[in-house]
């Protein structure tokens, strides 16, 4: 089973345009409303690709029951444990070829609330091959809860992936999970330098952590992973047009499914830069097409650097 740990779920709302114009009205042409939070695309996706998952996290309010109600509708297994406070709403304003994004901060939580949920994972996680610890932390959850809980995992006998930002990041980092999932603004805020190239990155991504795989999505150029003794570079020729909001969490459920079916790095790459380009052709962030990924896996180049 892959556990997937999303401590700031959100009620994702995407309103469809065919063009933003800051400073007037727009007349939308369709809203759709999902259950979300980075934790929760990866699940779903991996719900898609029929691996066995479990989402779990944070959820309060109306709108938490509202994320538990439309995963009970998409069948996607979830232990959410309840807070007092309402869960977040997160915007997405799509045009044809980009999309602006809206994110609340997120509910409060309470120490109580967190001893729960702490008390809670160490549950779930001993039946979990994998845990993926996902996206932002609400309010009242420590800095370092992704440290806290890494260790949890690993003391528990499960692979670990994080895809998470700032110091979150920077303390999950610490606790040397098995693979890391940045982005390229996430890369360079972790080495100190602007990194525009994949290939400028090899060298600085080694110095980030021993024994943690590093995976850099660098959006239109790919995705660069470097393990301690090999580094890879996977894209397309031709990247695609359309939403990426989700492709991110697309890219992690990859690398989760490559670890639970022990697939060689170049597969897991190519895979996960196929689901990536999947998901910004979807209409929704978190969703896939399997015939799109299955035609788009075809048209992946992968190197090794």
């Amino acid at each position: 089973m892959i556990l997937t740990v999303t401590l700031n779920a959100a009620l994702d709302v995407t309103y469809r345009v065919p063009a933003l114009v800051p400073g007037t009205t727009h007349r939308i042409t369709e809203v759709a409303e999902r259950a979300g939070g980075k934790g929760v695309n990866v699940a779903r996706v991996l719900h898609t690709l029929g691996d066995p998952v479990v989402a779990t996290g944070l959820v309060g309010g109306a709108g938490g029951a509202r994320i538990r109600s439309l995963l009970a509708d998409e069948r996607v297994p979830e232990a959410f444990v309840p807070i007092a406070a309402e869960s977040r709403r997160t915007v997405v304003v799509a045009e044809p070829n980009v999309a602006t994004g809206l994110w609340e901060p997120g509910p409060i939580v309470t120490p109580d609330e967190w001893a729960a949920f702490l008390g809670h994972f160490a549950d779930l996680v001993r039946d979990a091959q994998v845990a993926v610890f996902s996206g932002s932390l609400p309010p009242g959850v420590p800095v370092d809860a992704y440290r806290t809980l890494i260790e949890a995992a690993r003391d528990a006998g499960a692979w670990t992936v994080l895809d998470s930002s700032g110091d979150p990041l920077q303390y999950g980092l610490r606790a040397g999970p098995d693979l890391v999932k940045p982005n390229a603004e996430e890369l360079a805020g972790l080495v100190g330098r602007p990194l525009p190239r994949p290939a400028d990155a090899v060298d600085a991504v080694r110095a980030l952590a021993a024994g943690t795989v590093v995976a850099a999505s660098f959006g239109p150029a790919g995705l660069l992973a470097v393990t301690e003794q090999v580094a890879w570079r996977a894209f397309l020729t031709d990247p695609v047009d359309g939403n990426p909001t989700g492709a991110g969490d697309a890219c992690v459920a990859a690398l989760a499914h490559g670890i639970v079916h022990d697939r060689p790095w170049p597969e897991r790459l190519v895979d996960a830069v196929a689901l990536s380009a999947a998901a910004v052709w979807a209409p929704v962030a978190g969703s896939v097409d399997l015939s799109d990924y299955r035609r788009l896996r075809r048209a992946v180049t992968i190197k090794e650097l």
